[in-house]
């Protein structure tokens, strides 16, 4: 795996992202970035998941929550790798997501994600995830559901 392939996952996934930001979404594309098991922790705890029609319901939905708090855009900011093995590594990618405010001037958020990559045969995917209180930096931004 190299490094053009991961930045090439992420900016493929980056162009996914802000078509589903206009409501375009095209779910099973998305999922196309993911492993087909996988695994994802926060503040709110660790879970595990597949790569099935949960995921795509799940996206969908995960899309309109994104709406519904007025993000207008997400960028790609930053990707540094920890590589591990010729068939994995980290992936620490920096966020920035443009978000409309009522009343307020519109706001922009810097965050970071750390991704576990894992290429076997083909393409890059994603079989993890490590991410901050996402609730918690909207609040801090007075962001929410209109």
């Amino acid at each position: 795996m190299t490094d053009a392939e991961v930045k090439a996952l992420f900016a493929r996934y980056q162009r996914l992202f802000e078509k589903g930001l206009s409501g375009d979404v095209d779910a099973r594309e998305v999922a196309a970035f993911y492993a087909s098991a996988f695994i994802a922790a926060s503040p709110a705890g660790v879970f595990t998941g597949k790569n099935d029609d949960a995921l795509l319901k799940i996206m969908k939905e995960g899309y309109a929550r994104y709406r519904q708090t007025g993000m207008k855009n997400m960028g790609l900011r930053d990707i540094r790798l920890s590589m591990i093995d010729d068939h994995h590594c980290m992936a620490h990618v920096g966020w920035t997501a443009s978000y409309a405010r009522r009343g307020q001037a519109d706001v922009a958020i810097e965050f970071e994600v750390h991704y576990l990559i894992q290429k076997l045969d083909g393409e890059p995917k994603i079989f993890g995830w490590i991410s901050g209180d996402e609730q918690e930096l909207l609040r801090q931004h007075g962001i929410g559901p209109g």
